[in-house]
């Protein structure tokens, strides 16, 4: 069958789904509810284009072509639906991508991994993250008005972390040795980095007891941020913040241990369902409507394999570093 796409006649079979003949013939058409070859239902509405021989918005994801189609994919009208479809997701989505010290540092090292090595008692590691930035004898933070500490999350719940004497006890400790060590993603501060809005006081107790590191540091970066689909198309539309503000009532950071590696944050999560759908007897729908929540039940965490975090568009469901 013939079907127009942005006015240009092409030939279909009729037996792959909209966003494939389109993913295939070079249009990027994003999506988060849509896995090739898993199960997925449309729910995101990232992948809505238009046809125009009607008029309809149709999610690309889960319909097929029929003959005479016009399709339109990158229209003003389907642009401004993506778009709001994403600031919808981003309102319902409580995490910060990049850790708040990491976006202001005018050094450009990491502090939120640094922090994580030290917490971790990988010094040797923090020093060589440090190294790749500074010179460990002529410290930049001696004199730096420190806006790392003045951004940082905890002293929303206390005191912020003491990350210029932290940088400065590595620096001075030469008998670590040189080892290799990474950030966990380049950060870029022009680049989209949601945000988790304040806490509640309950909160604030919570993480006061579940973090009592060496540093302090809440480690707030999200380890998922690398594979994060809605972190990609925000940037990619050229959001800079959702209108709508952040709506969700999950408790923030809260991480579940599922099998293994595999991590779950329900603040990350956006309903997608490809979780729920392609996992035996794991994880699933618990509420309807607004209040619906992914959920996994402790009986069913065994069934559930770490492959499934490849699926997952934002950073969720995670295997931990």
């Amino acid at each position: 069958m013939k079907i127009i796409i942005n006015d240009k006649e092409i030939e279909v079979s009729g037996q792959e789904t909209l966003i494939e003949e389109l993913n295939k013939r070079g249009y990027d058409i994003p999506s988060l509810c849509y896995a090739k070859e898993a199960k997925h239902q449309a729910s995101c509405m990232v992948c809505m284009v238009k046809n125009a021989a009607n008029g309809q918005m149709i999610p690309s994801c889960s319909t097929y072509p029929t003959e005479g189609m016009r399709i339109e994919t990158d229209s003003e009208e389907v642009m401004s639906l993506r778009q709001m479809s994403l600031e919808l997701l981003l309102s319902d989505h409580r995490a910060d991508c990049e850790a708040p010290c990491s976006l202001v540092c005018p050094a450009k090292i990491d502090p939120a991994q640094v922090m994580l090595y030290y917490d971790r008692g990988q010094k040797a590691e923090a020093r060589s993250l440090l190294a790749q930035h500074m010179d460990l004898n002529n410290l930049p933070c001696t004199t730096c008005k420190a806006p790392c500490e003045k951004v940082c999350r905890r002293g929303t719940v206390d005191e912020n972390v003491h990350i210029r004497e932290i940088v400065m006890e590595l620096a001075a400790d030469t008998t670590l040795a040189t080892v290799p060590a990474r950030s966990k993603a380049n950060v870029d501060k022009n680049y989209f980095s949601s945000k988790l809005g304040r806490y509640t006081n309950a909160e604030k107790e919570w993480l006061k007891a579940e973090y009592p590191d060496a540093s302090r540091c809440l480690h707030c970066a999200c380890e998922g941020r690398e594979k994060c689909k809605l972190r990609v198309y925000s940037a990619k539309a050229g959001i800079k913040s959702s209108r709508y503000g952040v709506s969700s009532a999950l408790p923030v950071k809260e991480q579940i241990k599922v099998v293994g590696k595999l991590r779950f944050e329900p603040a990350k999560c956006v309903r997608c369902g490809l979780c729920v759908y392609n996992s035996e007897d794991g994880f699933t729908f618990q509420h309807r409507g607004f209040v619906m929540q992914v959920v996994i039940p402790e009986d069913s965490k065994a069934h559930v394999q770490e492959s499934l975090s490849r699926l997952c568009p934002t950073g969720a469901l995670y295997l931990e570093d």
